[in-house]
């Protein structure tokens, strides 16, 4: 019934393609097909990694019975909200309205026009817990619909209306006008304050549970930490300090796979012991960069490690189970494990005490249980986590070393969690910062190079005639426009490249980007996050429409695109694009000490726009000693100096055009494209750094 489906991009689409349901994907034909037979519309919402969403599935939607009656009396409409968070956006805001709360399964019913009417989450099979059965959801609504046609759509238009005012609230957001003086520090001084109170002092992080990894806030944190002349000195310490925990307590934990590397979504403990074990793309390319630039401000040698640790095996678990063909990575990873017919989350990664003396032998494997708290982190299973929940002294690291590549091996002969191999635009140009930025840090060639595949890719694949399309799948291009998250993701990891490397076409390529984001995005000096907005979702927030300016678990597209805005005004001078990029980030000035999580990215970037460090351009006509001194200077001056280089080949980046005619090196200090008198030498640029 589902064969619409099967050729869909979306391996959460495809893998309802035979369900009985007889699902459409989003779009105008499933939405006629509702107005011509007079039905009300239900869109179903998840994606691959979903744990819950394969329950439903599985519970509802492989019920012959029940897709029947789904069948008869709706047309039903499977939405990957990955690929589609335009759709998940909306109807996400309709749910949270009407119930208060939200998640994935998402179940929405809508009028044929695409306005929301009712909503909810995941509905059993049966009642429970004084919820209704998806059954009697279904019943009571086509009642509703049969017998109250105008109190049904009463409630459709109220909501519309409600979400339209969300929509202004964003809108007002966008342009909120100057009302902090940048130059008071007030606000980031206020927003790491704030953090500082909302910090975990026990176990780490921010919150209780469930306990997310707070990605898009550490890049704020961290350029704070690295300011060289800060007032208060003491509050940049603590910032600091934060850093160094945050980090740590997540390394040591049973979010962190310590077999081979990689973040899970989140712990559904405070302590961070017990994951939900999905592994998501975007989570992990802003951990990997985090943890790229704590390995060169950490001031401990034992933090040091950590983060190099950290870095070289999430990088190395995500080129080797999540790179797809030609060299660009999937979504995700499932959070469950089919074994023996039973889907068993996490069941590739947990361990019993008796496992690990199977595998090691009986001393090995005491050892192994020592190192581990294996009295928490526990499933229903019995098994564990493996989370040392501290830092290992060096014996304890070196037997873990030891230990580790059996372990390894033992673990790829168990089943594995399923991937969804779509790729999508802007985690994979983030992908690109994260490991351009790594093997900078590092001294790697071989994450430059993973880089430099996946940037190849996204201009091979996803980037044809000035359009960006959002999604690929098996190396095609398929489905909707890319997003404004996806235009400034994939020219954050081209500016990363270029910084990384200094070949000019891919800062080429970002500034490319950056100009058609403007032209597509910045309509009537709104910024919006879709390019062409459906007319079902237009309906569906009374017609209004901007972008939402705050973080997810992702930075929001307006983040991301005020940083890259920033970045090619730094690197090509251009005033008006700096202004814009100032105006965007007013929002998080405003808010940095009321919700400064929810708009980590955007602090971040107004902490680079106000207090530097700058530019640095550096020319030369030795290639390896360009590059050198300039990754010395950014291991120095952390994650904020905006980077040129030129070895001599005449770059046309106009911070260093013009700047290669002397003999030797010469490496420019600059503020908003005023330099300084050039140095010479490594050991005089550091110093003029610090």
């Amino acid at each position: 019934m589902g064969g619409r489906l099967s050729s869909e991009a979306s391996a959460y689409l495809r893998q309802h393609a035979h369900n009985p349901v007889d699902w459409w994907p989003f779009g105008d034909a499933a939405f006629e097909q509702a107005r011509l037979r007079e039905v009300p519309v239900f869109v179903s919402v998840g994606y691959a990694a979903c744990h819950w969403c394969h329950v439903m599935a599985h519970e509802s939607f492989e019920d012959d019975e029940l897709a029947g009656y789904l069948n008869e009396n709706f047309v039903s409409i499977k939405v990957d909200r990955e690929e589609r968070p335009d759709v998940d956006a909306v109807y996400m805001a309709a749910t949270q309205a009407m119930t208060g709360q939200g998640g994935w399964p998402m179940s929405v019913f809508t009028l044929p026009d695409g306005r929301a009417f009712y909503a909810g989450t995941y509905f059993p099979p049966e009642p429970r817990h004084g919820s209704a059965s998806f059954r009697q959801v279904l019943e009571a609504i086509n009642d509703a619909w049969s017998n109250r046609r105008e109190q049904v759509e009463a409630s459709a238009e109220g909501l519309a209306g409600s979400l339209g005012e969300a929509q202004q609230r964003n809108r007002a957001l966008l342009l909120t006008p100057p009302g902090t003086d940048p130059s008071s520090r007030h606000w980031a001084d206020a927003a790491v304050e704030k953090l500082l109170k909302q910090e975990d002092r026990y176990h780490g992080g921010f919150g209780n549970a469930p306990k997310f990894p707070p990605s898009t806030v550490l890049p704020f944190l961290q350029k704070f930490a690295a300011e060289r002349q800060p007032e208060p000195a003491e509050l940049t310490e603590a910032a600091s300090g934060l850093v160094d925990r945050t980090l740590e307590s997540m390394a040591v934990s049973g979010l962190y796979d310590q077999v081979e590397g990689g973040f899970s979504r989140y712990t559904v403990d405070a302590a961070w012991a017990i994951p939900h074990f999905e592994k998501m793309l975007y989570d992990n390319v802003q951990l990997i960069r985090s943890y790229a630039w704590w390995s060169a401000s950490a001031d401990s040698p034992e933090h040091q490690q950590l983060a190099v640790d950290v870095v070289r095996r999430s990088a190395d678990w995500m080129i080797r189970r999540l790179r797809v063909a030609d060299g660009a990575f999937a979504s995700s990873l499932d959070a469950d494990t089919l074994i023996d017919g039973h889907a068993v989350e996490g069941g590739t990664y947990t361990w019993t005490v008796e496992q690990l003396s199977e595998i090691l032998g009986a001393d090995d494997g005491r050892a192994a249980a020592e190192l581990f708290d294996l009295s928490t982190g526990l499933m229903e299973t019995g098994a564990s986590t493996l989370h040392p929940g501290r830092l290992w002294n060096v014996d304890e690291r070196a037997l873990w070393d030891r230990l580790r590549p059996a372990l390894q091996r033992a673990r790829d002969r168990r089943p594995q969690p399923a991937r969804d191999d779509k790729v999508v635009a802007g985690w994979n140009g983030l992908a690109v910062a994260a490991l351009a930025d790594a093997g900078v840090l590092l001294k790697d060639q071989e994450l430059l190079s993973a880089a430099k595949r996946t940037a190849e890719y996204l201009i091979d694949v996803h980037c044809h005639d000035g359009r960006l399309t959002r999604v690929s799948h098996d190396g095609k291009a398929q489905g909707i426009e890319g997003m404004l998250e996806d235009y400034a993701g994939v020219a954050e990891g081209y500016f990363a490249l270029y910084a990384a490397t200094g070949e000019e076409h891919w800062y080429r390529e970002g500034e490319q980007l950056v100009h058609a984001a403007g032209q597509k995005f910045m309509i009537d000096g709104v910024l919006r996050d879709s390019a062409v907005v459906s007319p079902q979702l237009a309906r569906a927030q009374a017609t209004e429409s901007a972008a939402d300016p705050l973080d997810g678990p992702s930075p929001s597209g307006t983040a991301l695109y005020a940083g890259v805005l920033a970045t090619y005004a730094a690197y090509s001078g251009s005033e008006p694009d700096r202004q814009r990029a100032e105006d965007i980030v007013q929002h998080a000035m405003v808010l940095g000490d009321q919700a400064p999580r929810a708009v980590g990215w955007a602090m971040g970037v107004a902490h680079t726009l106000f207090y530097g460090p700058g530019e640095l351009a550096v020319v030369g006509h030795d290639r390896d000693q360009v590059v050198a001194v300039a990754c010395s200077a950014r291991r120095v001056a952390g994650p904020g100096l905006t980077t040129a280089l030129d070895d001599g080949s005449e770059v046309g980046v106009p911070l260093v055009a013009g700047r290669s005619g002397l003999p030797g090196l010469q490496a420019y200090l600059c503020r908003n494209m005023v330099c300084g008198m050039p140095v010479s030498t490594e050991e005089e640029l550091v110093r003029l750094l610090r």
